[in-house]
Order: C-alpha cells, then sequence, then structure tokens
C-alpha cells in the first residue's frame, strides 16, 4: 500500500537538480513549489539563470537510466523530437590521447540534444505530476525559521513587482546551484560555517552550432576528442535536434578557445586529433562562437556538519560543482535525487545530517575524486600528488590504452565513466589481464 502524500515541499531553483528534486518530493508530498527568478515555462528556452545552458551538456548514462525511470518513455519522446541516440561506446567517437579507443557495444545508450531541449522535456514531465506547480520569476530573499532557528519552516520570496511573500514548507530543498546562500544563510542563523573545498582549473570553453553533412560523422552521433596531459585542449562534436550540430572546445588554466571564428577553427585545429576539424571543414556555421568560463572545482563539506537546521536539505551544484568537461553535474544531480527519495520513504522531514552522509558517500565522493584525480593528471593544475595520485594515473593510463585495442577494456572503462559501474570492476581479473598484455607490448 503506498504512503499517502501530505504536506508542502519548496524547492527552490528550476535547474535539472531541482526538477529531479521535485520529482522525488512528488511521491510524498500532496503539493510541491518549485520556485526559480527565471521564467521557466516561455518561449525563451536560454533561462538568465543558466548562462552555461548555450553550451554542450552530457546526461551520462547512469542519469539517462534515472531519467528514464522517473519518467517512463522520455527517451523515446526526447529521440522523436530529433535528439541522437545511440551505443556511448558503439556510437560514439572517443579519442584519449590521441588515439580512438575500440568500438565495442556497452548496452549503454547516449542521448545527445541540446540542454534546454532535454531542460523543457524534463520540465514537462514534472508539470505534470499531481501537487508540482512552478513559481517563476520570483526572486527568493531568505529562510523562514522558527524563533530559536532549529526549524525551517518555509521561504520568503518576492514576485515581479510585487510585495514580500511567505511560502511556508514542511521541506525546502535548495538546489538553486553554485550560488547557494545556504552557507551564508546558516552562518546569519548561528551555525559553524560549512567547510568548502576548491580546486582551481582555470577552465573556458567556447561553443558553435553548425549544419553539418550526414557523412561527415561517418555513422556516429558524437565525435569526443579527450584533454589530456600531452595536449590539454578537447572538443565535443554531436548531433543534436533540429538537424544541428553543437561543437564545444576548451582549454584549462587561461587557454581558451577564442571566441573569433578562424581563432576557433585554429584551436579546434590544434587538438590530438583532426576529426573535428575534418568535420568543421565540411559544415555550414549557424551561430557566432560563444564563451563561458569555470575557474574553479567547488565542493561544501555538508556532510561534515554537526549540526543543521530540520526542514532543510541542499542539492547538486549547491554542493559540489565539477570540472564540466567530464559531463558528472546533471548526473550527480539524478543521483542526489535518488538519495533524497530513499530519505523521504522513512519521514516527510529528513534528518540533514544524514542525508547528507547518504549524499556524500552515495553520489558525491567517487566523482569528485575521479574529478579531481583527472584534473591533476595536468602537470600544470595546482594540487598535491601524493604516491596513491600517481598510481591511479598510470593505471588509468594503462586502461586508456588497453581500451584502444581490447574490447572488453573499452566497454569496462565506457561503463565506469558512464557512472553505471564503480572503478572496481576495472581490478577484474579479466580486465587485469587484458591491461598485462597490453603493457607487454
Amino acid at each position: 500500500m503506498s504512503k499517502q502524500r501530505e504536506g508542502r515541499a519548496v524547492v527552490l531553483g528550476g535547474s535539472m537538480a531541482g526538477l529531479f528534486s521535485a520529482r522525488a518530493l512528488s511521491e510524498t508530498f500532496a503539493e510541491v513549489v518549485v520556485v526559480d527568478r527565471d521564467e521557466l515555462t516561455g518561449p525563451n528556452e536560454l533561462r538568465r539563470g543558466l548562462p552555461q545552458g548555450h553550451h554542450l551538456h552530457g546526461l551520462l548514462a547512469r542519469g539517462q537510466q534515472i531519467t528514464e525511470e522517473y519518467f517512463p518513455g522520455i527517451t523515446e519522446a526526447l529521440t522523436r523530437g530529433g535528439a541522437g541516440s545511440g551505443d556511448v561506446a558503439d556510437d560514439v567517437r572517443w579519442i584519449i590521447n590521441g588515439k580512438r579507443l575500440r568500438k565495442v557495444h556497452s548496452e549503454l545508450l547516449v542521448l545527445t540534444l541540446s540542454r534546454p531541449f532535454l531542460e523543457r522535456h524534463v520540465r514537462d514531465r514534472v508539470l505534470a505530476l499531481p501537487g508540482v506547480s512552478f513559481l517563476e520569476e520570483a526572486d527568493i530573499l531568505r529562510l523562514e525559521t522558527t524563533g530559536d532557528r532549529r526549524t525551517v519552516t518555509g521561504v520568503v520570496v518576492r514576485r515581479a513587482g510585487g510585495a514580500e511573500e511567505t511560502l511556508h514548507a514542511d521541506l525546502v530543498v535548495d538546489a538553486t546551484g553554485r550560488g547557494s546562500r545556504t552557507s551564508v544563510w546558516l552562518q546569519e542563523f548561528g551555525y559553524e560555517a560549512v567547510q568548502e573545498e576548491k580546486h582551481k582549473i582555470g577552465l573556458g570553453y567556447t561553443t558553435r552550432y553548425y549544419r553539418v553533412p550526414d557523412a561527415a560523422f561517418e555513422g556516429d552521433i558524437s565525435i569526443n576528442t579527450v584533454a589530456s596531459a600531452g595536449v590539454p585542449r578537447g572538443a565535443i562534436c554531436q548531433r543534436i535536434e533540429g538537424d544541428r550540430a553543437i561543437v564545444t572546445a576548451y582549454g584549462i588554466l587561461g587557454d581558451h578557445p577564442p571566441t573569433e571564428p578562424e581563432g576557433f577553427l585554429g584551436f579546434v585545429k590544434s587538438l590530438a586529433a583532426p576529426d573535428i576539424h575534418e568535420v568543421l571543414e565540411v559544415s555550414e556555421p549557424i551561430d557566432d562562437p560563444v564563451a563561458y568560463k569555470f575557474p574553479t572545482n567547488l565542493r561544501r563539506h555538508y556532510q561534515r556538519m554537526t549540526d543543521f537546521p530540520a526542514g532543510l536539505l541542499v542539492i547538486g551544484d549547491a554542493v559540489c560543482s565539477f570540472n564540466p568537461s567530464y559531463a558528472q553535474g546533471m548526473t550527480v544531480a539524478a543521483l542526489g535525487s535518488l538519495v533524497l527519495r530513499r530519505h523521504l520513504a522513512a519521514t516527510h522531514r529528513p534528518d540533514p545530517i544524514r542525508y547528507f552522509e547518504d549524499l556524500a558517500r552515495d553520489a558525491i565522493d567517487g566523482c569528485w575524486e575521479m574529478a579531481v584525480g583527472a584534473d591533476l593528471s595536468f602537470p600544470e593544475v595546482e594540487g598535491e600528488r601524493t604516491e596513491e595520485v600517481r598510481q591511479a594515473h598510470a593505471f588509468i593510463a594503462q586502461v586508456q590504452e588497453a581500451a584502444t585495442r581490447d574490447a572488453s577494456v573499452a566497454r569496462a572503462y565506457a561503463r565506469v565513466i558512464g557512472l553505471v559501474d564503480s572503478p572496481a570492476v576495472l581490478h577484474t581479473p579479466q580486465i587485469e589481464a587484458a591491461l598485462a598484455v597490453t603493457g607487454q607490448r
């Protein structure tokens, strides 16, 4: 027998993390209100609150699985609407260290599509849920609490041109992203400062849209030329909806792709493999290149706090913001919503410390270590390289080399970076035997 839905939850932020959270909350609460300063449902899909929305976004394989679980049939709808779809290791051309990985069927689906297109489809599904509504074009001013600051009871907002109003809630979930003010509000309430961890990467990326002849992709839906220590520049070229292709090129520590068309093309030409440049040579640009900068990885360690008010949780980029070139953000938000969903199954107002501990263990820790470790493989990036880190770099380099020849290694590696399998699968006897053979060549 299903649990009765009752009470109200308020989600701060209508991005993917907020939408996944609303879906999880809708199973427990009779009313879920998503608050955002943008016009979410209007014609302008490039939201002000998503300045990187113009650029390429990736929903990793595990994220796609969760999205389909939450919204059955959405994958077919996205594909029908023009999104590319295929096997993540068989229909994507992966180029790492200048070499193509072996094509192999991984049984993992990948979708290639723009962020606004994906967000609109997910948002429409969330709006169709019983009891879910959006409060658009509303500024989030502050949290409402009990007099002793022990419990959050709602949020104070201001609609466009209106007066302040309080949305009372049994639970508030902050999904406002990297600019979240929860850490500041907590200190104003007298709580300890949340520990923050930052790693400077100075990433910059530039995006341009094209019309690409069908033959140029040679049957693939995406060409991923990954930046590596030897050539710390990368780019991704994908088929997306609207019979378009999106090309996002990136570089670290100030070595950013130019926004001038010839300079952008020259940057792509300098990559470790010529594949994407060859596609662009026979393609027609649709717009001018647009740039975006991402200075640092940022993690807020809420799981280390010893005290936290009831009735408030944080999720998505508001907790941890990763190097976007690894495309982990939306999938980690989806994984976080599963943690939220699990805690809500027990109570309408989960214990925040236990929630944050599970969020760290089940959604963030492994991805954070993977991202920071990958960043440290670039000699120019500052940070301590312990013996463990150096051994991890050597091992991953060995895996990547073996994946250019051995199908089993290529499949296992694809499933790990898709966040479907644990990195432990790379240490199974079958994979280690394949690595040993590669190491003898």
